[in-house]
């Protein structure tokens, strides 16, 4: 498992071993490809980070970028991270369905997919959600609910 202080994105990968690396690779391609426009790739909480940047949305709760998705290596899984299906139950649903329709097991609690490899993964199916919330209807969800 590579520290938590690793810096950036490139050293923490660098951290990890290449088997775990080639994996997690796999599924940052996917996020990145499919990431709507304004997020951004960032390295914070040990993680593999995709987030709103504060000069969009400076009025978090905690004074940190607002995460939409994020990619880590724990200690016996790999873990990504997807804030519009904890979010949305339609997105959640949309999920269980592409797992579903790929013949793959959801290991999901309730942001976080686990798993050893990316061919565990519906990557279809994680792409398409992952496409799903453009940044302007994130920040919205986030307003609406620090207003409550």
């Amino acid at each position: 498992m590579p520290r938590a202080n690793a810096g950036s994105v490139t050293d923490y990968l660098a951290q990890l071993p290449a088997e775990r690396r080639q994996e997690l690779e796999r599924v940052r391609a996917v996020v990145r490809q499919h990431l709507p426009a304004g997020y951004v790739e960032s390295f914070g909480h040990g993680m593999i980070a995709y987030v709103v940047p504060l000069e969009r949305y400076p009025d978090t709760y905690n004074g940190e970028a607002l995460m939409y998705a994020a990619l880590a290596a724990q200690k016996n899984h790999l873990s990504l991270y997807l804030m519009g299906p904890y979010g949305s139950p339609a997105l959640a649903q949309q999920l269980r369905e592409g797992f579903a329709a790929a013949g793959k097991k959801l290991k999901m609690g309730k942001s976080c997919l686990r798993f050893e490899t990316a061919d565990e993964l519906a990557l279809d199916a994680v792409a398409a959600v992952v496409a799903a919330v453009p940044l302007d209807r994130f920040v919205a969800v986030a307003q609406a609910a620090r207003r409550r």
